[in-house]
């Protein structure tokens, strides 16, 4: 086999290495695709888990006596505090985030904000948030429970928001 590359020229150059360059990067997206989906697959458990706790307690506490409690030590038909309802998250429930070393859940005025991110403004990847104001006992209080797990966070599907109702 031999080649002549007597009419290789520089353009022909320029379409081989990008041709290198595209098959190369597919192979690299394959091979770490794995990898990416369980990071947001861990990311995605913790963020239910909260859900679930939060959930599980207004079951709890729709059934219970006015003067009983929640796990986190807040009246169950009283508003509940959201830096208690993080405090017993943290020490409890063992959240991991695969992309840092915080593992806090944490709280915000507009966790939509935080789990979908802004131009210009800097995402706090598999964190966790709760909103910062308290929940209140009224009948169609909302609380929303957000986390971003992949980039571009404002993409669909690259975050978890729910709302929680009481």
């Amino acid at each position: 086999m031999k080649f002549k590359f007597k009419n290789f020229g520089l353009l022909e150059l320029i379409v081989t290495l990008s041709g290198v360059y595209v098959i190369s990067m597919l192979i690299w997206t394959a091979s770490t695709r794995s990898a990416v989906e369980a990071k947001a697959n861990l990311v995605r458990d913790n963020h239910n888990k909260v859900v679930e706790l939060i959930n599980n307690e207004i079951n709890k506490c729709d059934r219970a006596e006015d003067n009983a409690l929640t796990i986190w030590n807040d009246l169950c038909k009283g508003e509940w505090i959201a830096s208690k309802v993080t405090s017993y998250i943290n020490k409890n429930l063992n959240i991991e985030n695969p992309f840092s070393d915080d593992t806090e859940v944490k709280t915000d005025p507009d966790p939509r904000i935080k789990a979908e991110g802004k131009a210009g403004q800097a995402v706090e990847m598999g964190v966790i948030f709760l909103m910062s104001s308290n929940f209140s006992p009224d009948p169609g209080s909302e609380w929303i429970v957000g986390t971003c797990f992949k980039s571009p966070c404002v993409a669909a599907g690259n975050n978890e928001l729910t709302s929680i109702y009481r």
